[in-house]
């Protein structure tokens, strides 16, 4: 292994401290935590006003839950939406505002949990992720929704486990915001783990369409990891999207989701070919 001027090369030419670096976003983002704590109070209120679908049981863990936000129309596409927190930190509760764009454009929404690292390894939030997803396509008839139009999202390790959905035959498309695709071992996965999990190299040899975005004032690391991803799968003959989104940082380009009118709340419509009424 290799040194640099600090230590020994763990990833792309960087030690330790400079890995760290690369992907600290909050960090790189002086006013994070007001972020996160104006996400929490807008999901709370929305769960005050749609509280009739909260914490479904999708699996035995106890963060296996999912909250299901319901469009006014019968029958609409449903995006089910994986939250950030590189795969260690946060819960659903604190992404349910999340929901508020896609319901403006005519979507249902399922916010889902999933067991958090180091409780669990990469291969079962990725297992997770999956029964999440079949175990509400089953349900989704009941709950209003179109089986047919079950759409993946996803922000940043969210990003990454949308990525990994999109060889399953129930999705019909997918958004991956400012996710990561090639997988280091910051989590201290093996190099077997971080290859079976890295999206970048396990292109499906079919899949939905997947828009691919991230903001432009993101750290470099971020922008280059969905970049690569990007040019990879359209390469691969992938139907793809890139969306650049102007002067957006790590948790600014969550809002073009997030917000009725948003960049990304516009484009997922159009991708799906829905009329928001």
């Amino acid at each position: 292994m290799q040194e640099s001027g600090h230590g020994m090369i763990v990833y792309r030419s960087m030690d330790r401290q400079t890995l760290d670096a690369a992907y600290n976003n909050s960090a790189a983002v002086a006013d994070s935590d007001q972020y996160l704590a104006d996400w929490l109070r807008r999901s709370e209120a929305l769960r005050v006003r749609m509280p009739d679908h909260l914490n479904l049981v999708y699996g035995d863990a106890p963060r296996a839950r999912l909250d299901f936000f319901t469009a006014t129309r019968s029958d609409a596409p449903t995006l089910l939406f994986f939250h950030g927190g590189y795969w260690q930190r946060n819960a659903k509760e604190g992404f349910s505002f999340v929901a508020e764009g896609p319901l403006a454009q005519g979507f249902n929404v399922a916010v889902a949990g999933y067991t958090l690292a180091p409780e669990a390894t990469m291969d079962g939030i990725v297992r997770e992720a999956r029964i999440s997803l079949h175990w509400l396509h089953q349900r989704l008839s009941t709950l209003g929704g179109d089986p047919a139009r079950l759409y993946v999202g996803g922000w940043s390790a969210g990003g990454h486990l949308t990525a990994m959905l999109m060889d399953e035959p129930l999705v019909a498309g997918g958004l991956a915001i400012s996710g990561l695709f090639d997988l280091n071992d910051k989590l201290g996965l093996d190099a077997e783990q971080a290859r079976r999990n890295s999206p970048l190299l396990n292109l499906p040899a079919s899949a939905a369409k997947l828009i691919i975005a991230y903001g432009a004032a993101e750290l470099p690391e971020l922008q280059r990891q969905s970049r690569e991803f990007g040019a990879a799968w359209t390469a691969h003959g992938l139907p793809g999207e890139m969306i650049e989104v102007a002067d957006c940082h790590h948790y600014a380009v969550l809002e073009q989701l997030a917000q009725s009118d948003g960049l990304l709340a516009r484009a997922l419509t159009v991708a799906v070919g829905v009329d928001p009424g």
